[in-house]
């Protein structure tokens, strides 16, 4: 049985879509249907119900994903023992990442790592759906590590390692009234509309959730996917923010951050695993990399805390 064709199997299934499943996979549509023709063929069943509105497993197709996930698993794991025995690594290094432009020098961290293990192809990947996004490609094994921002409970499947905490805090424009404050309180901006991220990203749902513990409702008038078109429409006097202060770096001829009395609510980065299997020796070389430079990588900005958490020690 062909591991390719599980592969493209499993992306399908999860995908409920042969095009997004290609998209996925960075194939042509075609090679994954004619794979999954060819399994179904071995097989002797049809895996999938298809229509033009949609992709469904057949009952031999939930059967079979189970057993194709974890033939997949032993697949990769084999690889490992081997990169462990042998002590050169090489294959490919699934990451996850998001904007982190004063946080963590990611492209660094990444080219020392290619410096010291150039065997390895690196391919990191963002999410459209955010740490959301990153999460759940974790669990269904496109990628093999993340960084992701999670909110107090973590996903059931998947090993966290904290890197740092920041605390949240408010943006408005320069001629906002809040402008110049030492501290403001959220009820100060209840009335105003927001500017935000969309569900899914690690600071719209904390944003959401303060908001909400504090009997506060809020108006997100924009939503934005990255952090500098946020500050531009706060800039523009569209909106306001509550954000990340690493996030929101002060422009005082511009915006203004204003940090929110009370207990403060943190944002935190955080690397996350599947907890499904012990990370293998690449990703163990990263998290190696990344523990023994740490303040190389990791700029805290004011008020930021270092975690000294980590993730699962070397297999034996």
């Amino acid at each position: 049985m062909n591991l390719h064709h599980l592969e493209y199997f499993v992306a399908v299934a999860h995908e409920r879509s042969f095009t997004r499943a290609a998209q996925r996979l960075h194939i042509v549509q075609s090679a994954v249907s004619a794979a999954v023709r060819s399994l179904e063929k071995e097989l002797g069943a049809e895996l999938f119900e298809r229509s033009s509105q949609r992709v469904a497993l057949t009952g031999a197709g939930a059967a079979l994903l189970p057993k194709a996930v974890a033939t997949l698993e032993a697949a990769r794991e084999a690889r490992d023992a081997v990169a462990d025995s042998s002590g050169q690594l090489n294959g490919t290094l699934h990451i996850g990442g998001m904007p982190l432009a004063g946080l963590l020098d990611l492209p660094l961290l990444l080219g020392d790592f290619h410096t010291a293990h150039p065997d390895v192809a690196l391919r990191l990947r963002a999410s459209s759906a955010g740490s959301a996004g990153l999460v759940q490609a974790l669990l269904t094994g496109d990628l093999d590590v993340a960084l992701v921002s999670l909110g107090e409970h973590v996903p059931a499947g998947l090993t966290v390692r904290t890197l740092c905490t920041v605390p949240m805090a408010l943006v408005v424009p320069a001629g906002h009234r809040l402008a110049g404050r030492t501290h403001a309180r959220l009820a100060d901006v209840g009335d105003d509309d927001f500017i935000d991220a969309p569900t899914g990203y690690g600071n719209r749902d904390l944003a959401d959730r303060a908001f909400a513990a504090a009997g506060i409702g809020r108006r997100v008038a924009l939503e934005a996917t990255d952090v500098a078109s946020v500050t531009a429409f706060v800039r523009q006097g569209l909106g306001v923010a509550y954000l990340p202060r690493f996030l929101a770096a002060a422009d005082p001829e511009a915006i203004a951050v204003v940090p929110v009395a009370g207990r403060p609510v943190t944002w935190s980065l955080s690397l996350a695993v599947p907890a499904r299997r012990p990370p293998g020796a690449r990703v163990r070389a990263l998290l190696d990399l990344l523990d023994a430079q740490m303040d190389r990588y990791l700029q805290l900005p004011a008020g930021a805390t270092a975690s000294e958490a980590r993730l699962p020690p070397r297999r034996p």
